[in-house]
């Protein structure tokens, strides 16, 4: 039982909560809380570091002969991101996906998310596409990283089955969409017509920009189709992630 916080692994493990550098380095992430557990793939699990208390428990019932160290309970709030601990962290293997993953299906349903900065709306989108059918979401290498303890909380388990790819530049994906005859929508004020007057039953991709600019000019141009949702009283703008549950709810909606 590791019972210092100096130890090496509490250290590694404290520094891959910050780092998404390191997470990178050691190509891993930390995914926290008996959810979270239990839903992780056991062949992407590299290690699980349990509490005392759990541990005692009900260990040996939690961990059907996964490699596990347990962390005095001390010792595990110190590595734990959260302000109520469960005893329980495993560190997995990142997933490696490419374009061609996300575009299996004869009419993907895909999200483009640009310069996306919140962890809480990444892990709501990622939770959402799931719920709503989508084949994967692209991300540039500005936007919050995925593996952030953040997201991954609020993913409730959908990290292990949402396809997802960052690239440099959404725009060279584009050309591959296009061949592959993916419409795609840009969410936009200036958007002519509604989001729900489109046919989204072939393959779509929808563009969703930052929190606080929204989207650039740049990529919002190289839409197929800019797309607006409708609004009352004076705001100009939805949350990210609720304006993309919106979309992606509609073309499940017309698919079914």
């Amino acid at each position: 039982m590791i019972t210092s916080t100096s130890n090496p692994q509490v250290k590694n493990l404290q520094q891959l909560l910050k780092k998404a550098k390191l997470r990178k380095e050691q190509d891993v992430f930390l995914a926290e809380g008996m959810k979270m557990f239990r839903e992780a793939p056991k062949d992407q699990i590299q290690k699980v570091y349990i509490s005392k208390t759990l541990y005692e428990e009900q260990g040996s019932d939690l961990l059907y002969g996964l490699e596990a160290e347990v962390l005095s309970d001390h010792v595990f709030a110190a590595v734990s991101d959260t302000k109520t601990p469960q005893g329980i962290l495993c560190v997995l293997k990142q997933y490696h996906y490419t374009l061609a993953d996300l575009l299996k299906k004869d009419a993907p349903h895909l999200l483009l998310l640009e310069d996306l900065q919140d962890p809480g709306n990444l892990g709501t989108i990622m939770r959402t596409a799931e719920g709503a059918g989508v084949d994967g979401v692209i991300l540039n290498r500005t936007a919050v990283d995925l593996y952030n303890p953040k997201v991954i909380r609020a993913t409730m388990g959908s990290v292990y089955r949402m396809p997802f790819l960052y690239v440099e530049d959404l725009k060279e994906v584009l050309p591959v969409l296009k061949e592959k005859g993916v419409r795609t929508y840009a969410a936009h004020l200036k958007g002519k017509r509604c989001y729900d007057e489109e046919d989204y039953r072939t393959g779509c991709a929808f563009f969703i920009g930052n929190e606080g600019n929204g989207l650039s000019e740049e990529l919002s141009g190289k839409a197929d189709v800019r797309i607006r949702i409708p609004m009352h009283g004076k705001l100009e703008s939805l949350n990210a992630a609720v304006a993309a549950s919106i979309l992606m709810y509609e073309v499940c909606r017309q698919r079914r």
